[in-house]
């Protein structure tokens, strides 16, 4: 068969270099140059119409593709742009002769040139490790085939009428094109080291163009599907919260069943076919040489769904103006989102995306490591730059409970995000998250320090009306409760703080102190050895803000003229810190049993101090000295006892109902102590006494009150309203 008749080049063997008996070396090589600048296959006039390629491609494109003819050796590149291959010829014998002979019209099978491609790498890659001196193989035919076949589905797949979704695509006609276009990728690294000759640069070219759009298509794709995190990542946070919290039985048993498959079993968003097919793109695209397009169109998906995820639960980027410029209202509902964002990412996302980084580039661990390190750490310097900006504002003492918040929430988290990453990794994440940490508790002691600056400062010159607690009282009670519900977190603060403090003024760093211990004498020390009790320095803190109250509140003590009056706001006040500190099990256990009975103590001596300037003198009214001289009652004397003590239990009346003892206890025992005191001894005083007088008018006249009377207006003070005396009995 003569192979010039039937086809215009000769086929070449798909085992062997090619070579050609053509005697038109140029018109060969002016054709064979014709067919590789025709990319879309329009160069031949032989069409084979009764055969189709596997691919669906006009055999008219792909049958016109010839082996370019082998001419021998010649000087002038311009005339011969490959070697000759007659030496090749002579060596291979006649066997490797035979073998080129054309073969009649052909269908194109993928799968076949796949193989030849194969064999052809291999050729290459041999010769490029063997003798430097050997020629190296020409480039077949069957290469440009191949490359057409590729392009052309990539043509079919990007149609702008109808393109093809990689979803879209069959499991075997996506497997046959990640592995044809990891082929062209092997294809074009083996022609690249054929030789530093020019000559071949247009074969790397050619390649390298199809394997650039069949990466497109691939990198286009890839980014189409990890962005549709969209679809498969609902808002599982906050719709599983509000369902799980309606009155549906149904759906308060459900949602932990539901929702924790969603976080064991799937990676962030994307169900388990998505990730497969994720997994093979990003390995065609790492295994083709397109690591940094892969890595980008990854870190881009994934830092924008990070980002919607902190949008979801109410968390929005502001800056430090925005932070300090804000009300505190709406700085307060702020910090809770950030709080509940921090907690979520560092739970959650972060481990979901070291999953996701860890699937999709495991060939890769380092890249792997250095993408979700990347991702990540941008996250935490956006949460970490907002708490930065709250421990900046204006301090207040309204601010400490936000601020503890703050601060445990990244000393909770901080460690959680420690064991996810590498110690180098976050070297400078773990640095500024430390140092917003320390400004955050810096903060909390300036509100302290600003707390006994205030308590100092309250120097008001008005009394309290009725002598009732103090509102410096309340205000500095209940906010010392509320802060000794954080009392761990507060030690942990002040033993920092004093840490530093004592670095820099290079005395060590114990915390356990004696401040107060040697100042006083009722400190709660139980050991025989007379050692000083030691107190930590938030019970230090504590201690000095009650002092501070103690002092104050006896300053203001003594802007009462009545020393009764003011013996009661003391009473008041005592009772109140009293109360606040037994009723809280942590000031309770920092303030100790010592102190509550020193305070005990102090409210029963201005127990005493009331009786003694209110009921002394009314009691010494009914006292039996001066009444008798040589053995009977000096009438004219018994008379200005009795008016004695009826108008000053009058005026006790009148002025102590309006007076102010809001504890119902202590309202209860000052009641009855003073009805213990007075009732007792005017009762026997009005037995012995009152008959001296003539029954009628004359006894109507000075006995005033029986002692029933006195005990119901002795239940009538306190009350905090000027009380009208009531009528005397019949």
């Amino acid at each position: 068969m003569d192979p010039e008749k039937d086809k215009p080049l000769p086929q070449t063997s798909p085992t062997s270099p090619a070579t050609t008996t053509t005697t038109d070396d140029n018109n060969h090589d002016r054709n064979a140059t014709a067919t590789y600048d025709n990319n879309n296959g329009s160069s031949s006039s032989e069409h084979h119409p009764d055969e189709k390629s596997d691919q669906d491609l006009p055999q008219q494109n792909l049958g016109d593709i010839n082996t370019e003819a082998e001419p021998e050796p010649h000087p002038d590149p311009e005339k011969a742009d490959h070697p000759g291959i007659n030496e090749q010829q002579e060596a291979a014998g006649d066997d490797q002769v035979n073998v080129q002979e054309t073969a009649p019209p052909f269908s194109i099978d993928l799968k076949k040139v796949s193989e030849e491609v194969d064999q052809y790498i291999s050729t290459v890659l041999s010769t490029s490790k063997g003798d430097e001196s050997t020629a190296p193989p020409d480039v077949p035919s069957f290469v440009h085939q191949f490359a057409l076949l590729i392009e052309a589905k990539i043509v079919d797949y990007e149609s702008s009428e109808n393109p093809v979704k990689w979803s879209q695509l069959e499991q075997e006609d996506s497997t046959s094109f990640l592995e044809a276009t990891l082929r062209l990728s092997s294809l074009s690294k083996a022609i690249s080291e054929l030789s530093s000759e020019n000559k071949h640069a247009h074969f790397v070219n050619r390649i390298g163009g199809v394997l650039q759009r069949a990466m497109s298509y691939i990198e286009e794709e890839f980014k189409s599907l990890i962005e549709d995190y969209r679809i498969h990542d609902p808002d599982h946070s906050n719709s599983k919260q509000h369902t799980s919290s309606t009155p549906n039985e149904e759906s308060d048993e459900n949602p932990p069943a539901e929702s924790a498959p969603a976080e064991d079993n799937n990676f962030p968003g994307y169900s388990e076919e998505i990730l497969s097919d994720l997994l093979r793109l990003s390995k065609a695209m790492m295994d083709g040489g397109y690591e940094m397009e892969c890595c980008q169109v990854y870190f881009v998906a994934r830092r924008n769904a990070l980002e919607e995820s902190l949008q979801k639960f109410g968390f929005e980027k502001h800056s430090i103006d925005d932070v300090q410029k804000m009300h505190w209202e709406s700085l307060e509902r702020e910090i809770g989102n950030w709080i509940r964002t921090f907690k979520q990412c560092a739970s959650v996302h972060f481990t979901g995306e070291r999953r996701l980084s860890q699937a999709l580039f495991s060939d890769h661990p380092l890249m792997s490591e250095n993408l979700f390190c990347s991702l990540s750490q941008g996250v935490i310097l956006q949460l970490l730059n907002f708490a930065d900006a709250v421990a900046l504002t204006k301090r207040a003492a309204e601010k400490l409970f936000k601020f503890l918040d703050l601060y445990e929430a990244l000393r909770d988290i901080l460690p959680i995000i420690d064991s996810l990453f590498a110690e180098e990794s976050m070297t400078e994440v773990k640095r500024e998250a430390s140092m917003i940490k320390g400004r955050i508790g810096e903060a909390m002691i300036s509100i302290f320090v600003d707390l006994e600056n205030s308590i100092k400062a309250d120097s008001g010159k008005t009394p309290v009306p009725g002598g009732a607690v103090h509102p410096l009282t309340r205000y500095t009670m209940n906010y010392l409760k509320y802060a000794c519900e954080y009392k761990e977190t507060l030690e942990q603060v002040f033993k920092e703080h004093q840490k530093i403090e004592r670095a820099d003024s290079a005395t060590g760093s114990d915390f356990n102190y004696q401040s107060q211990a040697a100042q006083n004498p009722n400190t709660n020390n139980n050991n025989n050895n007379n050692a000083v009790v030691k107190q930590s320095p938030f019970q230090t803190q504590i201690t000095k803000v009650m002092d501070l109250l103690d002092a104050n509140i006896e300053s203001k003590s003594k802007l009462y003229k009545d020393h009764a009056l003011s013996s009661i706001f003391m009473m008041n006040n005592g009772r109140y810190i009293l109360q606040k500190v037994r009723g809280a099990n942590e000031i309770n256990r920092l303030m100790g049993d010592s102190w509550c009975r020193k305070r005990s103590s102090e409210l029963r001596q201005y127990h005493k101090n009331y009786q003694r300037e209110t009921w002394g003198r009314l009691l010494s009214c009914l006292h039996p000295d001066g009444l008798m001289n040589n053995g009977k009652v000096v009438k004219p004397v018994l008379k200005e006892r009795f008016k004695s003590f009826n108008a000053l239990f009058d005026e006790i009346h009148k002025t102590q109902t309006s007076w102010v003892v809001s504890d119902e206890q202590l309202q209860s025992e000052l009641r009855v102590s003073i009805s213990n005191m007075v009732i007792p001894a005017y009762r026997s005083f009005l037995g012995r006494y009152s008959q001296v007088f003539t029954p009628g008018r004359q006894t109507e006249k000075y006995v005033k009150y029986q002692a029933e009377d006195i005990e119901t207006y002795i239940d009538e003070l306190f009350d905090g309203s000027a009380a009208q005396m009531g009528k005397r009995r019949p």
